[in-house]
């Protein structure tokens, strides 16, 4: 039996969308819906948009601890619904449940705690000489997120928008709305004047486009394919809009000659690449070893891939969920073959779902070898289980190659700390990770060329929702 998440949140109030037309939301490890959600229209987005330029003059005046109340008041929200929220993660996008409570729950928690010392510390107002500089909350925002991460998105928008006082108007992804619906509730019980958070759901052509499109509307925040971030850039063009966009990625993972444990090093960008189904836009997809240990990495990556238990997001054991969709499945499948085809060595997975599943959207974790960086399934973005080994002879090519890509998101390096971060500094991406080192949200996190512009998380993604204000002879 489905749930109805039917309602739109807007000026402070759940109302009943005027248009009745709804959206199956599908659990992809059933392959069967779950929950429904109404599909907003233009007219929606008009509303929302009034109601936060309507609550923007009195929230953008609120004090730090008027905003903190605010903020550590969702994130105790967050933790008694913990479990809802988890489950919600797992059903609407298929991430295995040890996944969902940690990583994916964990992620969006950890930006509204993270905000927190930034906005007690932050100077919003100096002196420079005879000139006071200020900053100043940019406006209302417009918020569009996808499905791969979808509380961590939000999170990571929704949190240093409040917490620099702005006002928002939040479409989540249609294909994994829930996890926000409920996290929207939360909001709605923290104290926030009426208008401040306002949430739509539906499709990216009509409200997504009508949320680049809004004239009330003065910043555009978009994560999602590079493709749709094109579209969004063009709609909000007219307006001058300050757009910031999360896009793309083809991260490459160099493992240096001289790395202490070679081994331990392919096993460990095996597992990064296939962490979350593969459905990461920083995923290290793109392995490049000597070629000189080329077999060596091959066939240790077999034996890492044959480990990755794929299955129902509900069982312990599961590490590997299924991809979010049918056409997502697709997809990958038509990059698995065309790999094959253009001559890649097919080490480990490929074509069809894992031995023993014959229902849900679910892919064997795929290993390909000896692939050049001209092949497709090393130019386009899989967004799966799937791992490309390249060879390199020499430093030099190994950062060519690396760079040798329209995106610049991420990029990893192990060997010896020196090296590898002399290599690090000449990969034009936005993030680099050396010897295995974890994800750090209070570090930028954004990319370079087509993979977006701007930066999340930490005090760079706070400041991106400021503007700068000097008044000259004021100091």
């Amino acid at each position: 039996m489905t749930k109805a998440y039917n309602k739109f949140y807007i000026n402070g109030k759940w109302i009943q969308p005027t248009d009745r037309d709804t959206l199956d939301v599908i659990n992809p490890a059933t392959e069967e819906a779950f929950a429904t959600i109404s599909l907003g229209t233009a007219n929606d987005v008009h509303d929302a948009a009034l109601a936060a330029r309507a609550a923007f003059p009195a929230w953008s005046k609120s004090t730090v601890e008027e905003r903190l109340t605010v903020i550590n008041k969702i994130v105790a929200g967050m933790k008694d619904r913990a479990d809802e929220l988890a489950m919600a993660i797992s059903n609407e996008m298929g991430a295995p449940m040890s996944l969902a409570k940690t990583a994916q729950l964990g992620a969006g928690m950890g930006h509204f705690m993270t905000v927190v010392p930034i906005l007690e510390n932050f100077v919003f107002e100096e002196v420079r000489g005879t000139t006071k500089i200020i900053k100043e909350p940019a406006g209302v925002c417009g918020f569009i997120t996808p499905w791969n991460w979808p509380l961590n998105q939000i999170a990571c928008k929704v949190a240093p928008a409040l917490a620099t006082g702005c006002t928002i108007v939040l479409k989540p992804s249609e294909i994994a709305p829930i996890s926000a619906y409920i996290l929207a509730e939360i909001i709605a019980e923290a104290g926030l004047p009426d208008g401040v958070f306002n949430m739509v759901n539906g499709d990216g052509i009509v409200v997504g486009a009508a949320i680049s499109s809004h004239p009330e509307i003065d910043v555009v925040s978009f994560t999602g394919s590079t493709r749709a971030g094109r579209e969004v850039a063009k709609a909000a063009a007219d307006g001058i809009k300050r757009v910031t966009q999360e896009l793309g990625g083809k991260s490459a993972n160099i493992i240096l000659d001289d790395v202490d444990d070679f081994a331990t090093a392919v096993k460990s960008g095996v597992a990064n690449c296939f962490g979350n189904s593969g459905q990461s836009c920083n995923a290290p997809t793109r392995m490049l070893v000597p070629k000189a240990r080329m077999a060596e990495a091959m066939e240790t990556a077999k034996a890492a891939a044959a480990k990755a238990t794929v299955g129902d997001p509900l069982a312990e054991t599961t590490r590997l969920g299924p991809v979010v969709s049918e056409v997502q499945f697709n997809k990958i499948q038509a990059l698995i073959q065309v790999g094959v085809e253009e001559g890649a060595e097919l080490v480990a997975g490929g074509l069809g779902r894992p031995e023993g599943l014959d229902k849900g959207f679910y892919i064997r974790p795929t290993v390909f070898g000896n692939v050049t960086n001209v092949m497709s399934i090393a130019v386009e973005e899989v967004f799966g289980p799937v791992l490309s080994i390249i060879g390199y002879e020499s430093d030099e090519e190994a950062i060519a190659i690396a760079n040798d890509t329209e995106y610049g998101l991420s990029g990893y390096v192990s060997g010896q700390q020196a090296h590898a971060e002399q290599v690090a500094k000449q990969i034009r991406t936005g993030m680099v990770h050396i010897n295995g080192a974890p994800t750090d949200i209070n570090a930028p996190f954004g990319g370079y060329k087509k993979s977006g512009n701007g930066r999340e998380w930490g005090l760079e993604g706070f400041e991106e929702f400021l503007e700068t204000k000097a008044i000259m002879g004021a100091g």
